[in-house]
């Protein structure tokens, strides 16, 4: 039997400076609103705020998720990770709903707004969101990819206030904000959703979806030496750290060298696929195994 264990680090430091800069711009949209009376930036801070708890709660169970493996846990604390990614992504679908129905009215009652004090607070929100999801861009983990989508709702919000204050310095068009809106939640929904369904199939270790399985098992059948194959399973941690097992049945008259090479073999079949754990267990066709038997359909 084969193991093998990569380890990476997770964007931890990452993870904390965006749960900072959101809670300090949170604050400064609080007193900012409180300042120019605008009920649209004390709305956004509350929303704000939602989203600063989201990032604490991925910043934490990111930090969770790096421990090794114990007695509790036999493959780590990986999958942690995982269910904050599938947490936040409940919470922004919730918010970007909440958002469509506070938008949708305006459509019929457009309200009008102090517009130089919104391009301020659009400038540094724009900046301090945009930093943040710079940040964390390119990761393939499940929690970051969400808090990505968390911290990009937020940009293109920014954007959004930026483009209607600019317009209205020199249009009176108060319905450009909920149009705006209505258009940037949608996307983001559309995409979040996405990622909910994608978080939900590897909570439940579905096979990723860019691994092709049959493939895999059709190269550990056409080793030399191997008879069959059973019980060959693969799932994911996070998104992006993957677990795979395999059985190779052997001809009874196999060499030990020759199951070593075999098992080499099936190494090589699996080594670039990011796997956290490798298994390959090779066996003799005389051994009884009863999972085999209850399996027959594994066979190859």
């Amino acid at each position: 039997m084969s193991h093998n264990h990569a380890h990476d680090h997770a964007p931890n430091g990452d993870l904390r400076i965006a749960f900072l800069l959101n809670l300090s711009f949170t604050l400064l949209e609080i007193v900012g609103g409180l300042l120019i009376n605008s009920v649209a930036i004390l709305s956004d801070a509350l929303h704000d705020f939602g989203d600063s708890l989201s990032l604490a709660l991925a910043w934490y169970l990111q930090r969770v998720s790096e421990q090794g493996s114990d007695g509790r846990y036999s493959y780590g604390y990986r999958r942690f990770s995982l269910l904050a990614a599938l947490i936040n992504a409940i919470v922004l679908v919730g918010g970007s709903l909440f958002i469509l129905t506070e938008a949708v009215p305006r459509l019929l009652d457009p309200e009008s707004f102090n517009a130089p004090g919104m391009i301020a607070f659009a400038v540094v929100g724009v900046a301090i969101n945009g930093f943040a999801a710079y940040r964390l861009r390119g990761s393939k983990t499940a929690n970051v990819q969400v808090v990505s989508w968390h911290l990009l709702e937020d940009v293109l919000g920014w954007v959004a206030v930026l483009i209607v204050g600019i317009v209205s310095l020199f249009v009176d068009l108060p319905i450009l904000d909920p149009i705006l809106s209505i258009l940037i939640t949608l996307y983001v929904l559309v995409n979040v959703l996405n990622r909910l369904r994608q978080s939900v199939r590897l909570f439940l270790q579905a096979v990723p979806e860019n691994i092709d399985l049959p493939a895999i098992e059709q190269s550990l059948r056409d080793i030399e030496g191997v008879r069959s194959i059973h019980h060959t399973h693969i799932w994911s941690l996070d998104g992006e750290r993957h677990v795979f097992t395999a059985h190779l049945v052997v001809d009874d008259a196999a060499t030990s060298d020759a199951v070593i090479r075999i098992r080499q073999a099936g190494q090589r079949v699996v080594e670039n696929l990011n796997l956290e754990h490798v298994t390959i267990a090779v066996e003799y066709e005389r051994e009884a195994c009863e999972m085999r038997q209850q399996h027959p359909e594994q066979h190859g």
